[in-house]
Protein backbone atom coordinates (compact mmCIF):
# COMPACT_ATOMS: atom_id res chain seq x y z
CA UNK A 1 0.00 0.00 0.00
CA UNK A 2 1.23 3.49 -0.85
CA UNK A 3 1.41 6.20 1.81
CA UNK A 4 2.12 9.89 1.72
CA UNK A 5 5.67 11.20 1.76
CA UNK A 6 7.45 11.28 5.10
CA UNK A 7 7.49 15.05 4.72
CA UNK A 8 3.71 15.23 5.26
CA UNK A 9 2.87 16.13 8.87
CA UNK A 10 -0.25 15.38 10.87
CA UNK A 11 -1.03 17.81 13.67
CA UNK A 12 -3.39 16.48 16.34
CA UNK A 13 -5.52 19.09 18.12
CA UNK A 14 -6.98 18.12 21.47
CA UNK A 15 -10.42 19.12 22.69
CA UNK A 16 -11.46 20.80 25.92
CA UNK A 17 -11.25 19.05 29.32
CA UNK A 18 -8.78 16.44 28.05
CA UNK A 19 -4.99 16.08 28.14
CA UNK A 20 -3.10 15.97 24.84
CA UNK A 21 -1.54 12.69 26.01
CA UNK A 22 -4.60 10.76 24.82
CA UNK A 23 -3.22 10.88 21.25
CA UNK A 24 -0.34 8.53 22.07
CA UNK A 25 -1.77 5.47 20.28
CA UNK A 26 -2.72 7.60 17.28
CA UNK A 27 0.80 8.99 17.05
CA UNK A 28 2.23 5.47 16.90
CA UNK A 29 -0.41 4.41 14.37
CA UNK A 30 0.15 7.25 11.90
CA UNK A 31 3.93 7.34 12.27
CA UNK A 32 3.93 3.64 11.35
CA UNK A 33 2.32 4.71 8.07
CA UNK A 34 5.05 7.19 7.23
CA UNK A 35 3.64 10.42 8.64
CA UNK A 36 5.39 12.85 10.90
CA UNK A 37 3.20 13.90 13.81
CA UNK A 38 2.89 16.69 16.34
CA UNK A 39 0.38 16.84 19.20
CA UNK A 40 1.00 20.13 21.02
CA UNK A 41 -0.82 20.73 24.31
CA UNK A 42 -3.01 23.78 24.71
CA UNK A 43 -1.33 26.77 26.42
CA UNK A 44 -0.69 26.15 30.14
CA UNK A 45 -1.57 22.44 29.74
CA UNK A 46 1.80 20.79 29.30
CA UNK A 47 1.85 19.15 32.74
CA UNK A 48 0.35 15.79 33.63
CA UNK A 49 -3.39 15.92 34.40
CA UNK A 50 -2.85 15.17 38.09
CA UNK A 51 -0.56 18.20 38.35
CA UNK A 52 -2.94 20.43 36.41
CA UNK A 53 -5.84 19.43 38.65
CA UNK A 54 -3.86 20.55 41.67
CA UNK A 55 -3.82 24.09 40.27
CA UNK A 56 -7.63 24.22 40.00
CA UNK A 57 -9.41 26.67 40.25
CA UNK A 58 -6.58 29.25 40.16
CA UNK A 59 -4.87 27.93 37.02
CA UNK A 60 -3.72 30.15 34.16
CA UNK A 61 -5.84 27.85 32.01
CA UNK A 62 -8.79 30.10 32.93
CA UNK A 63 -7.32 32.82 30.67
CA UNK A 64 -7.59 30.76 27.44
CA UNK A 65 -10.08 31.94 24.82
CA UNK A 66 -10.86 30.74 21.29
CA UNK A 67 -8.85 33.50 19.59
CA UNK A 68 -5.87 32.68 21.81
CA UNK A 69 -6.02 29.07 20.64
CA UNK A 70 -6.34 29.96 16.97
CA UNK A 71 -3.30 32.27 17.18
CA UNK A 72 -1.38 29.63 19.13
CA UNK A 73 -1.92 26.92 16.52
CA UNK A 74 -1.20 29.27 13.64
CA UNK A 75 2.16 30.07 15.25
CA UNK A 76 2.95 26.35 15.51
CA UNK A 77 1.88 25.71 11.91
CA UNK A 78 4.04 28.57 10.64
CA UNK A 79 7.09 26.62 11.86
CA UNK A 80 6.18 23.44 9.97
CA UNK A 81 7.78 22.78 6.56
CA UNK A 82 4.40 22.68 4.78
CA UNK A 83 0.68 22.86 5.43
CA UNK A 84 -0.21 20.00 7.80
CA UNK A 85 -3.06 17.57 7.87
CA UNK A 86 -5.06 18.36 11.00
CA UNK A 87 -6.96 15.80 13.06
CA UNK A 88 -8.98 17.61 15.70
CA UNK A 89 -11.18 16.11 18.39
CA UNK A 90 -14.25 17.85 19.89
CA UNK A 91 -13.20 21.49 20.42
CA UNK A 92 -10.23 20.58 18.24
CA UNK A 93 -12.75 19.80 15.50
CA UNK A 94 -14.02 23.37 15.66
CA UNK A 95 -10.43 24.64 15.54
CA UNK A 96 -9.82 22.41 12.52
CA UNK A 97 -12.73 24.01 10.69
CA UNK A 98 -11.47 27.50 11.53
CA UNK A 99 -7.93 26.70 10.36
CA UNK A 100 -9.25 25.11 7.14
CA UNK A 101 -11.25 28.30 6.59
CA UNK A 102 -8.02 30.29 6.89
CA UNK A 103 -6.46 28.07 4.17
CA UNK A 104 -3.70 26.87 6.49
CA UNK A 105 -4.23 23.09 6.24
CA UNK A 106 -3.68 20.45 3.58
CA UNK A 107 -6.75 18.60 4.88
CA UNK A 108 -8.84 18.46 8.04
CA UNK A 109 -10.47 15.64 9.99
CA UNK A 110 -13.07 16.64 12.59
CA UNK A 111 -13.72 13.92 15.18
CA UNK A 112 -16.86 14.36 17.30
CA UNK A 113 -16.62 18.05 16.50
CA UNK A 114 -18.15 20.96 18.36
CA UNK A 115 -20.02 22.88 15.65
CA UNK A 116 -19.40 26.50 14.61
CA UNK A 117 -21.29 29.39 16.20
CA UNK A 118 -23.56 30.01 13.24
CA UNK A 119 -25.05 26.53 13.63
CA UNK A 120 -26.00 26.96 17.26
CA UNK A 121 -28.31 29.94 17.67
CA UNK A 122 -31.41 27.80 18.12
CA UNK A 123 -29.80 24.53 19.20
CA UNK A 124 -31.12 24.47 22.75
CA UNK A 125 -30.09 20.86 23.55
CA UNK A 126 -26.45 21.75 22.85
CA UNK A 127 -26.74 24.92 24.96
CA UNK A 128 -27.96 22.70 27.78
CA UNK A 129 -25.08 20.27 27.32
CA UNK A 130 -22.49 23.07 27.42
CA UNK A 131 -24.18 24.57 30.48
CA UNK A 132 -24.09 21.20 32.27
CA UNK A 133 -20.47 20.40 31.44
CA UNK A 134 -18.66 23.73 31.73
CA UNK A 135 -20.17 25.88 34.46
CA UNK A 136 -21.31 28.17 31.66
CA UNK A 137 -22.93 30.79 33.90
CA UNK A 138 -20.26 30.69 36.62
CA UNK A 139 -17.56 33.38 37.11
CA UNK A 140 -15.08 33.23 34.23
CA UNK A 141 -11.90 33.97 36.22
CA UNK A 142 -11.53 30.45 37.59
CA UNK A 143 -11.26 27.08 35.89
CA UNK A 144 -14.00 24.47 35.77
CA UNK A 145 -13.42 20.80 36.63
CA UNK A 146 -15.93 18.42 35.13
CA UNK A 147 -17.58 16.10 37.72
CA UNK A 148 -17.12 12.38 37.22
CA UNK A 149 -20.86 11.82 36.67
CA UNK A 150 -20.81 14.21 33.69
CA UNK A 151 -17.66 12.54 32.34
CA UNK A 152 -19.46 9.20 32.54
CA UNK A 153 -22.61 10.40 30.80
CA UNK A 154 -21.32 12.80 28.15
CA UNK A 155 -17.86 11.44 27.31
CA UNK A 156 -17.49 7.75 28.18
CA UNK A 157 -20.81 6.00 27.56
CA UNK A 158 -20.47 2.36 26.48
CA UNK A 159 -17.27 2.00 28.52
CA UNK A 160 -17.00 -0.11 31.67
CA UNK A 161 -16.97 1.70 35.01
CA UNK A 162 -13.28 0.80 35.41
CA UNK A 163 -12.47 2.34 32.01
CA UNK A 164 -14.49 5.44 32.81
CA UNK A 165 -12.72 5.90 36.15
CA UNK A 166 -9.26 5.29 34.72
CA UNK A 167 -9.79 7.70 31.82
CA UNK A 168 -11.14 10.35 34.20
CA UNK A 169 -8.09 10.08 36.45
CA UNK A 170 -5.51 9.96 33.65
CA UNK A 171 -6.99 12.44 31.15
CA UNK A 172 -9.29 14.98 32.80
CA UNK A 173 -7.88 18.49 33.27
CA UNK A 174 -9.41 21.81 34.44
CA UNK A 175 -10.90 23.93 31.69
CA UNK A 176 -11.36 27.59 30.85
CA UNK A 177 -14.94 28.81 31.02
CA UNK A 178 -14.06 31.39 28.39
CA UNK A 179 -13.26 28.70 25.86
CA UNK A 180 -16.77 27.29 26.03
CA UNK A 181 -18.48 30.68 25.91
CA UNK A 182 -16.45 31.67 22.86
CA UNK A 183 -18.09 28.87 20.86
CA UNK A 184 -21.11 31.14 20.49
CA UNK A 185 -19.22 34.28 19.42
CA UNK A 186 -18.09 35.70 16.09
CA UNK A 187 -14.74 33.94 16.58
CA UNK A 188 -16.49 30.58 16.18
CA UNK A 189 -18.26 31.34 12.89
CA UNK A 190 -17.58 29.64 9.55
CA UNK A 191 -18.37 30.70 5.99
CA UNK A 192 -19.86 27.42 4.80
CA UNK A 193 -19.96 28.53 1.16
CA UNK A 194 -16.25 29.28 0.87
CA UNK A 195 -14.09 26.87 -1.13
CA UNK A 196 -11.89 24.77 1.18
CA UNK A 197 -9.38 21.93 1.24
CA UNK A 198 -10.67 18.38 1.92
CA UNK A 199 -12.64 18.03 5.13
CA UNK A 200 -13.87 14.86 6.82
CA UNK A 201 -16.41 14.70 9.66
CA UNK A 202 -16.49 11.63 11.89
CA UNK A 203 -19.17 11.00 14.50
CA UNK A 204 -20.14 8.27 16.93
CA UNK A 205 -23.59 6.77 17.36
CA UNK A 206 -23.16 6.77 21.16
CA UNK A 207 -21.78 10.31 21.46
CA UNK A 208 -23.94 12.29 23.89
CA UNK A 209 -21.79 15.43 24.05
CA UNK A 210 -21.73 16.15 20.29
CA UNK A 211 -24.31 13.74 18.87
CA UNK A 212 -23.99 12.20 15.42
CA UNK A 213 -27.00 14.24 14.28
CA UNK A 214 -25.18 17.47 15.20
CA UNK A 215 -22.03 16.38 13.36
CA UNK A 216 -24.07 15.42 10.31
CA UNK A 217 -25.80 18.81 10.34
CA UNK A 218 -22.38 20.47 10.54
CA UNK A 219 -21.22 18.45 7.52
CA UNK A 220 -24.36 19.31 5.53
CA UNK A 221 -23.87 23.04 6.14
CA UNK A 222 -20.88 23.09 3.77
CA UNK A 223 -22.25 24.14 0.39
CA UNK A 224 -19.22 24.54 -1.91
CA UNK A 225 -19.55 21.99 -4.70
CA UNK A 226 -15.90 22.45 -5.70
CA UNK A 227 -14.63 21.23 -2.31
CA UNK A 228 -14.36 17.72 -0.87
CA UNK A 229 -16.49 17.36 2.26
CA UNK A 230 -17.15 13.86 3.64
CA UNK A 231 -18.96 12.29 6.57
CA UNK A 232 -18.78 8.95 8.39
CA UNK A 233 -20.64 7.72 11.47
CA UNK A 234 -19.19 4.86 13.53
CA UNK A 235 -21.56 2.63 15.45
CA UNK A 236 -21.03 2.04 19.20
CA UNK A 237 -18.50 4.89 19.34
CA UNK A 238 -18.70 7.47 22.15
CA UNK A 239 -17.34 11.01 22.49
CA UNK A 240 -13.87 9.79 23.47
CA UNK A 241 -13.55 7.82 20.25
CA UNK A 242 -9.77 8.39 20.36
CA UNK A 243 -9.44 5.85 23.16
CA UNK A 244 -12.62 3.80 22.72
CA UNK A 245 -12.26 0.12 21.80
CA UNK A 246 -12.78 0.69 18.05
CA UNK A 247 -10.32 3.61 17.81
CA UNK A 248 -8.05 1.73 15.38
CA UNK A 249 -10.93 1.14 12.97
CA UNK A 250 -11.54 4.90 12.92
CA UNK A 251 -7.83 5.65 12.47
CA UNK A 252 -7.60 3.18 9.57
CA UNK A 253 -10.62 4.79 7.90
CA UNK A 254 -8.91 8.19 8.16
CA UNK A 255 -5.65 6.81 6.77
CA UNK A 256 -7.47 5.34 3.76
CA UNK A 257 -9.39 8.59 3.21
CA UNK A 258 -6.12 10.53 3.16
CA UNK A 259 -4.75 8.21 0.49
CA UNK A 260 -7.85 8.81 -1.66
CA UNK A 261 -7.60 12.60 -1.57
CA UNK A 262 -3.91 12.75 -2.56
Amino acid sequence: MMYLSNKKTIMFITGAFVSHTFWKEWIVFFESKGYKTVAPPWPHKNELPIVLRQSHPESKIAQIGLNNLVDYYIEIMDKLPEKPIIIGHSYGGLLTQILIQKELCYAGICLNSIPPANMLYFNFPFYKTIWRTSGFFSPKGKTFLMPFKDWQYYFTGKMSFEEQKESYETLLIPESRLIMRDIFTKAGKIDFKKKHNPLLFISGSEDIFTPASLNYSNFKKYKNLHSITCYKEFQDSNHLSIIHENWETIAEFIANWLIKIT
